[in-house]
This record gives C-alpha cells, structure tokens and sequence, in this order.
C-alpha cells in the first residue's frame, strides 16, 4: 500500500513549530506534498530521517513555494512545467517514481477582485492541464495540492454567495471541469458524494470550529489508477494551517 498526502502549510516555518513533523513522522506517508511554503531560496531546517527532500522555491522570498518529502527513491524530480512566465513562483514540483507520476501543485489565486482570473483560467489552467497529459502519456499520474477552487456547490458551505467570488467563479469552476473531462478523477468523491466536508477554513469568525469552509485541496488521478485506489480522505483534526492535510491510499 502507497500512502500519499497533500498539505498546504500556508508557511513550512509556522507549520513546523505547530508539529507538521511530529504529523508526518506519525503519519508515515511515503510521499507527502506541501503547498505554500513560503520559504526563502535556501532549505529550512527539517529533521525528517528516512526521507528525501526536494523544494521549488519561489524567485520571490517567502511566497508560494512546493515540496515534495518521500520514502520512495524517485526516478527523476523536476520543477516548474517549463514555461518561464508560470515557472517563477515555485507553484509545481513533479516527481517520477516506477510506476506512476505524483505532481505537486499551488494553483495560482484569482484574488479577492479577481484581478489575476484572466491569467489563472486563459492561461494557467491550460498550460497546466496540457502538462498534466503530457505527462500521462509517459505513465499515470497522481496530481495534488491546493487548486483553489471549490467545484460543486456542495464543496463550499456558502456558495449561493459566493459564485461571483474567488476560488468559485463559474470560469475558475469550468477549469476544474476541463480536468475531469480530459479523464481525471476526484478521488474523494469516488468515496463521499455529500457535502460538509472542507479543507481550507477562513481564520475570522470561528470558522473552522463551526465548520464553515471550502473544499479546495484535492487529490486527482488519471483514470488508469482507478482500480489502485483504496481510500480517499480529508483529516480536518490536523492543525497548523488554515488549510488541513488530504490523503489517498494507493493499492
């Protein structure tokens, strides 16, 4: 059994003191993926013995920034998808291993008066899903992170007053609809159709506690590992972020 997480720490420092090693060395992942790392262009120190470490770093210090942590000795690691106006904020890190290709992700954030939904839906998210299949002609792929988008209605607690918002735009939403579209599967719903089920939770107003929150960070697969997949699950219990940690079992 393979066991893959994804975690957007919101800042690898922060989440450290707030135990995301104590986590991940009780958690046992062979490969773990961290989102918005935030950290400057040289590595922080984390104690992780039996794990490789391997960071995309954004040019500019202490925004965005991936990593991928894994047991599993990878064939090859790349960063960025190799077009240099999206290759400058650290946002993807790919690993290879023998049998399939895990991709690591920070999708870009329209913003909160959407000033960069041109560039992220016109640009970004064709770029990348052309990345995606490249990649899936060479081996099946297991891609995760943050997208930042909630896909259904079910997948945020608000979104009758949200669908002009980020992160819940109809273009941002038909984006994620592409992905499906082109043979990837939503791991978690092949698991749970019902909503109240969130990964990111706004730090105002209590939100985490009473629940109130968008499902944002997922763990997509390409149809050929279907029949791998034994679980799917989100762990809102895991603090440290304002964002929680997504898992996959893969048989």
């Amino acid at each position: 059994m393979i066991k893959l997480i994804s975690f957007n720490v919101n800042g690898i420092k922060s989440a450290i003191d707030k135990g995301l090693l104590d986590f991940i060395k009780q958690a046992k992942p062979h490969a773990i993926c961290l989102q918005e790392t935030k950290s400057p262009k040289k590595q922080p120190p984390v104690n992780l013995p039996g794990y490789q470490l391997y960071w995309n770093y954004a040019q500019k210090a202490g925004y965005s920034g991936t990593a991928i942590f894994t047991r599993i000795k990878p064939v090859e690691v790349t960063c960025g998808i190799g077009i240099e106006k999206h290759d400058q904020e650290g946002r993807v890190i790919t690993a290879e291993f023998d049998d399939f290709i895990l991709v690591c992700v920070y999708v870009p954030n329209a913003k909160r008066k959407l000033e960069r939904l041109e560039y992220r839906v016109r640009e970004w998210d064709v770029d990348f899903l052309k990345y995606l299949k490249k990649l899936e002609a060479l081996k099946p792929v297991v891609f995760c992170g943050d997208l930042n988008v909630a896909h259904q209605e079910i997948d945020l607690t608000n979104p009758k007053a949200n669908v002009k918002n980020h992160g819940f735009t109809p273009e941002e939403r038909a984006g994620f609809d592409n992905i499906v579209k082109k043979g990837f599967i939503d791991t978690f719903r092949e698991f749970e159709k019902g909503g109240g089920h969130y990964t990111w939770w706004s730090p105002m107003n209590n939100c985490r506690d009473r629940n109130i929150g968008w499902r944002i960070d997922y763990f997509m697969i390409s149809a050929a590992l279907r029949p791998r997949l034994k679980s799917a699950r989100i762990l809102p219990d895991v603090t440290g972020s304002d964002h929680c940690p997504v898992e996959i079992e893969l048989k």
